[in-house]
């Protein structure tokens, strides 16, 4: 029997709705919620292709102690008295828990109970602290409370959108397809983009300003100073509901224009415009996400953003105020429950005595943290200096995502006791597990989430749970039991959680804290189970609305005023003659975090295949790299090793590598271990944004491409990248050293039977070789090799793993690793929905197609999710440039 639920995408924190679909024979299919307020129907390229990423390949199926399998009452045995132990033994603070915005609230409630009120220590944080808490102690600063004032409606109402640090075409896309379809419809609206490189959201901006990396405190003080030069402050606003004007406009005033453009380097053309643009608009909507966040000033980025809208009294109303942007589906939901290390459940404060009380007479605690716990960076080091005896990590892979990576590997090793709960068997971090617990993924996973507007939305379970795995809260709730707190956590099922928590946070509240569900504190397994998506606050006797904070001029400071912050911009540059270039870090269009789910999607492999660093064409000149050459790079942390990317939307000195690859898909790419353990003095945030490090050439001495059905194994090259390839595996080689035997390396990465011949050749002159392996008609494995970068059509390549090759013919045709002239080479994949490649849209805009939607409509390209609608225009804009010409 067919069965349809409404759930919500487990990506980034936009939040979006999906009805998955499972069919009788077990085929299940997802599209866009039409009805759900955060993205009515729309899905970036990710969220499309969930059905392909939820197989059972590499799941984590049962518990597992010492790698060897375990039952559940071992496993969990073990964890209780590990932990029960260490507490005894070196107290509360000798234990942590690190977490992720990929549990759900329901999970980060349980943990955070466990931790804070029955072990009494705030050693639990999580991989949030990596992508928002800049913005929550901005917030905390300036509101008095960790609130988001707007809704994502304001990015439709404003007359001006600021994105800072915030690729929203490739990070938060369908937030992008919102402001697109908005200024489509509204062409007077403008767009401003602040970013030091030029990514795909440039192409939507009116203006796009390229300043030097982490400047952006100079920029927002020297417009705060140029709003009140200009008589633009809202002098009755200001007067009325904020303190600290006076001290915060002294500090800005030392910021004259010239200092700001000393600073960020920008044209002093761009800069007034912008502060034109800002003075002269009423609607406007600055929106902000990991750019600003991931710095070493990033709290004081987030208020001198504040600052101005303050300032302005341009808050909390229809069109304007500032939106902070989160990276994970339930980073707000983790704020909720006091899941970072410096709070407390319900928005209450872990430094007021007050409110300590009040949560442990809730929780009727045998006791509560009564100080700050350790923050991501700090909590790995505490284990790395043996102060930490036993961690519990859930639902993360911090030895690819955190800074200084490779320290983090190396403090796991040495750790007495590690947990880990996953979905997958093999990450770069569960290899240094004591324990393996089996958890729920997405489609099996019962819950809540809360997404960057505050939209809480149910997350429903649309397939069994496979193997022994259990949900996160469950696991959390059985250890507790065994240490002792059995009453506290005798939950039965997600609604009991959902109800303690929600009863929490309207708990002597009264008005007086800005999270309030109590509406939901009595709800019942039905309610839940039908529960639509809803913004909070709700107390208890309300009904579902869109709401907005601070229109009133209310804030949750003692004496209801917001705080301006007087900031003082300080220098930035960490390069110097060793370490000349600057990394900044990030993501891309269609993967996720470490690639452990996004990984399993062929399509999602197919717009960008291997690890990449973007570089000036200046400065690939200057380092002897051409395009697709392979670029070497160095901090006094380690080395990585990526494909050349050359192109001017990178400005000179920088280089940007994305996060997204480990140890599983390529040899040398865990960017994250090039970043030094820099954080935010008020945050505790990682600066992964700025960062020092040489680059040089990578001298290969043969370059090689591979396809082959089986999962190759074994890779023993100084360059590879995998991907999972329609009907395979595709695999992008360097080697610094000659293999001797070829066709013998090839049988034993690729599983080819000893028996099988290979069919080729080898040109000693140019050093090229070409080897493919057929059982049959069908193509096992080939490879392709080359002392440049090998030029074969990788699409149409891999495309001849599914294909018949009946005869010599094609198989020859095979081997020389190009199209006839009846298969047309497609080119690299731009639109991952229907597989269009960049040489069918190049053809398309030659045939007359001059729009997105001329091509939409031609090729299918862009009509889809619509991720890659900015680089359809950036090609069609390049095609009728060339044409100009």
């Amino acid at each position: 029997m067919e069965k349809t639920v409404k759930t919500t995408c487990p990506y980034c924190g936009v939040g979006c709705g999906v009805i998955a679909t499972v069919t009788d024979t077990g085929a299940v299919s997802v599209k866009g919620d039409p009805d759900h307020p955060s993205n009515y129907g729309r899905l970036c390229s990710k969220g499309a292709a969930l059905a392909e990423t939820i197989d059972l390949d590499g799941r984590l199926l049962h518990p597992q102690i010492d790698g060897r399998r375990a039952g559940w009452d071992e496993a969990l045995d073990r964890v209780a008295e590990k932990f029960a132990e260490a507490i005894a033994e070196h107290g509360p603070d000798s234990v942590a828990f690190y977490v992720s915005g990929q549990l759900l609230t329901e999970d980060y409630y349980v943990a955070n109970k466990l931790m804070k009120g029955f072990i009494g220590s705030a050693n639990i944080d999580t991989n949030s602290r990596l992508c928002m808490s800049s913005s929550v102690a901005g917030h905390r600063r300036a509101f008095g409370s960790d609130t988001v004032p707007g809704t994502y409606e304001d990015l439709e109402l404003a007359d001006l959108v600021i994105l800072t640090g915030s690729n929203l075409a490739w990070c938060h896309p369908v937030l992008y397809q919102r402001l697109a379809a908005a200024k489509a419809s509204r062409p007077g609206m403008n767009v401003v983009l602040i970013d030091p490189r030029r990514t795909m959201t440039a192409d939507l901006a009116d203006l796009h300003l390229a300043l030097r990396p982490d400047t952006d405190v100079a920029l927002f003080v020297g417009l705060f100073a140029h709003l009140v030069a200009n008589n633009a402050v809202d002098q009755n606003y200001v007067a009325a509901h904020t303190a600290g004007f006076a001290e915060t406009f002294a500090a800005a005033s030392n910021m004259s224009f010239a200092e700001v453009l000393e600073q960020t380097g920008l044209p002093a053309m761009q800069l007034r415009e912008f502060y034109r643009l800002f003075t002269t608009t009423d609607k406007v909507v600055t929106c902000y996400s990991q750019g600003v966040n991931q710095s070493s000033s990033g709290t004081d980025k987030v208020n001198a953003i504040l600052n101005c809208h303050l300032a302005t009294g341009r808050i909390g109303r229809p069109g304007m105020g500032p939106l902070s942007l989160t990276g994970q589906p339930n980073a707000m939901g983790g704020r909720e429950v006091g899941g970072l290390a410096n709070m407390l459940a319900a928005h209450m404060a872990l430094e007021s005595a007050d409110d300590r009380d009040r949560v442990q007479r809730f929780w009727q605690s045998p006791a509560i943290a009564d100080r700050p716990g350790l923050k991501a960076v700090d909590l790995f080091q505490a284990v790395a200096e043996g102060r930490i005896k036993a961690l519990w990590i859930m639902a993360t892979n911090p030895v690819v995502s955190m800074p200084d990576a490779d320290a983090v590997e190396a403090a796991l090793k040495a750790c007495p006791f590690v947990v880990v709960s996953d979905i997958l068997m093999d990450t770069d971090t569960t290899r240094h597990a004591d324990v393996l617990l089996p958890s729920l993924g997405w489609g099996e996973k019962d819950g809540t989430v809360t997404n960057s507007e505050r939209r809480i939305s149910r997350q429903r379970n649309v397939l069994d749970a496979p193997g022994e795995a259990r949900a996160d809260w469950w696991q959390l709730a059985e250890v507790a039991r065994r240490m002792g707190f059995k009453d506290a956590f005798a939950y039965g099922a997600p609604v009991q959680i959902f109800q303690e928590h929600a009863a929490l946070s309207a708990f002597e509240n009264a008005g007086e804290r800005d999270f309030d569900i109590g509406a939901c504190s009595d709800i019942d397994r039905q309610t839940y189970d039908a529960l639509s998506p809803f913004q909070w606050p709700r107390p208890a006797g309300s009904t579902p609305a869109e709401q907005r904070f601070f229109a009133d001029g209310s804030f949750y400071h003692a004496d209801g005023k917001a705080r301006f912050i007087a900031i003082e911009p300080v220098a930035c540059d960490r390069t110097d003659t060793a370490y000349p270039f600057t990394l900044n870090t990030g993501r891309i269009r269609d993967h996720w975090h470490t690639m452990t789910r996004t990984g399993k999607s062929p399509r999602l492999s197919a717009h960008i295949a291997e690890p990449f660093a973007e570089l000036h064409p200046r400065d690939a000149m200057e380092l002897g790299v051409g395009n697709a050459g392979l670029l070497e790079i160095e901090s006094p942390r380690g080395t990585v090793i990526v494909r050349a990317l050359i192109t001017e939307r990178q400005a000179r000195g920088s280089i940007f590598v994305p996060m997204h690859w480990n140890d599983q898909f390529s040899a040398k790419a865990r960017v994250d271990v090039l970043v030094p353990p820099i954080v935010d003095r008020i945050s505790g945030q990682p600066a992964s944004k700025n960062v020092a490090v040489a680059a040089r050439r990578f001298k290969a001495a043969h370059y090689g491409f591979a396809v082959s059905r089986a999962k190759p194994k074994g890779l023993d090259a100084g360059y590879w990248a995998l991907a999972k390839a329609e009907g395979g595996w595709r695999v992008e080689l360097a080697f610094d050293q000659p293999v001797e035997d070829w066709s013998a390396w090839c049988q034993h990465t690729f599983a080819v039977p000893d028996s099988v011949e290979p069919l080729g050749y080898i040109d000693r002159q140019t050093g090229d070789l070409r080897l493919a392996f057929f059982d049959g008609p069908h193509l096992l494995a080939a490879l392709f090799l080359a002392r440049e970068p090998v030029a074969v059509a990788r699409n149409w390549a891999i495309a001849q793993l599914t294909a018949e090759h009946a005869n010599l013919r094609k198989r020859f045709a095979l081997v020389a690793g190009r199209p006839g002239a009846d298969k047309p080479d497609p080119g690299a994949t731009v639109c991952a929905c229907f597989a269009v490649g960049v040489n069918q849209i190049v053809a398309s805009v030659r045939g007359g197609c001059h729009s997105v939607e001329a091509v939409g409509k031609h090729l299918n390209a862009g009509t889809n999710c619509g991720s890659c609608r900015a680089e359809i225009k950036g090609i069609i804009d390049g095609c009728l440039a060339a044409a100009a010409e």
